[in-house]
């Protein structure tokens, strides 16, 4: 998780030395039906570690509106993948997030869990920042234009790294990708499973479309979306023809956005949408 997120912060006592897997199991037993909020910080010796405590269920029924849009514009991806909150998304968190680390990609390491929580490191280090990559080209744009085009290089190629792999993100936005005190991009928030939904093309174009809305705006007031443009192409060109089918598809139906005003009155979704747009048109 990332230090950017105004969450609770707590400070329990923990067992001194290194902590083991029993240490951890208890941790959470412990803390879990004394948290209230869903997400907590804890500082242990040595180490920041997360609880996550389970949600809510999500009706199914939010989803339906997605779903019709996508039958209706003949847009696949945005078929929706449903979080059914509760156990079951902590569940598949869990899951996700060892299946992730298991084949080396750099996610939060899930220490303990029970079905109501579980117990994450922190993928920063005490003291040190780990920002959201949003937030560091956000900052970029507005005060080193210069260093845009390479912090988005970073996340653009860490996106293709999981791809490299043999799976995907959930949603690949940038606020989900945190800057490690070391450089490398980590990844967080995995409460769905695209693949479980969706075949694996268009759950890499659902992620690459997510990182794109993240984070083309950034690049236009940077000055920088025209060189983005000719990287994402060039990835475009060497990806696999059923994603390259199910990305032309989906441009073609995004043609509607060109049309709309580029207007800050419009408010700042229109215009993630229309610098998404310029970023994904040839």
């Amino acid at each position: 998780m990332t230090d950017s997120l105004s969450l609770p912060h707590a400070a329990p006592p923990a067992p001194a030395g290194a902590a083991t897997g029993a240490d951890y199991a208890q941790f959470l037993q412990q803390h879990l039906p004394q948290q209230s909020f869903n997400v907590v910080r804890y500082e242990l010796p040595g180490e920041s570690v997360w609880l996550k405590k389970a949600g809510p269920p999500i009706a199914a029924w939010r989803y339906r509106a997605l779903a019709v849009a996508a039958r209706v514009l003949d847009v696949p991806v945005l078929q929706p993948v449903i979080n059914p909150g509760g156990r079951e998304a902590l569940a598949t968190e869990v899951r996700r997030l060892r299946d992730l680390h298991a084949r080396g990609l750099r996610v939060p390491q899930v220490l303990a869990s029970n079905p109501d929580g579980f117990l994450m490191r922190h993928l920063g280090k005490p003291g040190m920042p780990s920002p959201s990559l949003s937030d560091e080209i956000e900052a970029a744009a507005r005060a080193a234009p210069q260093e845009t085009l390479p912090l988005w290089q970073q996340g653009f190629a860490a996106m293709q790294l999981v791809h490299a792999r043999g799976t995907c993100l959930s949603q690949a936005f940038a606020r989900n990708m945190v800057r490690c005190p070391d450089g490398v991009i980590g990844y967080i928030d995995f409460e769905d499973d695209p693949l479980a939904t969706l075949p694996p093309a268009l759950c890499i174009v659902k992620d690459a479309l997510c990182y794109a809305h993240s984070t083309a705006l950034f690049l236009r007031n940077a000055g920088t979306l025209e060189a983005a443009r000719t990287q994402w192409h060039s990835w475009l060109a060497q990806a696999d023809p059923a994603v390259q089918s199910a990305m032309d598809r989906t441009v073609q139906q995004m043609r509607w956005v060109a049309r709309l005003p580029d207007s800050r009155k419009l408010g700042r979704d229109v215009l993630r949408l229309r610098a998404m747009h310029g970023l994904l048109q040839k």
